[in-house]
């Protein structure tokens, strides 16, 4: 069993994000506005507001990639800024699945390193938790990160890096 980390993504030495994608309640005709950016010491920059006017009060981040094989990791890193605010982190273990699998963590207004166990995340769909066994494949193909606080609010979060351990 490995000992060594995989990166999934690290804001620092790798600033293409054109693989991250924005996607809102506007979807299903909603009226929040999320936006992506890197900011000038390069961490990513997750922000705008998030409406729950037209049944909406979501705001996504995704980023998919070619899948990694995660059999020796049984962890994954955040290290983020947040608003104190509370988000989730969410995780596909394939692309051809409707569900993610999720958690949710609270954010302060400093750095912090979160770690959560792939073993905790459990499955969602459209905001309801399924019948179905926590997370336990050997792969992911996608993370995404979630704000629906069930409230108008504007938000702000900032990735440095995400990671497996």
């Amino acid at each position: 069993m490995s000992n060594l980390n995989i990166t999934i993504f690290d804001f620092n030495s790798k600033l293409d994000i054109s693989n991250w994608r924005v996607v809102n309640d506007s979807v299903m005709g909603g009226a929040s506005e999320g936006n992506f950016k890197t900011n000038a010491p390069g961490h990513g920059v997750f922000y705008g507001k998030v409406s729950t006017e037209n049944n909406g009060g979501f705001s996504s981040l995704r980023y998919r990639f070619s899948s990694i094989e995660i059999k020796n990791f049984t962890e994954v890193v955040l290290r983020v800024k947040g608003d104190g605010k509370q988000y989730q982190f969410r995780i596909k273990d394939s692309l051809k699945n409707s569900h993610s699998y999720v958690t949710v963590f609270q954010t302060t207004n400093h750095w912090q390193t979160i770690i959560i166990k792939l073993s905790d995340l459990y499955p969602a769909f459209r905001g309801k938790k399924l019948q179905m066994k926590n997370f336990s494949s050997t792969t992911i193909s996608e993370i995404a990160f979630l704000i629906a606080n069930k409230k108008t609010e504007a938000f702000k979060l900032e990735i440095d890096k995400i990671y497996l351990q």
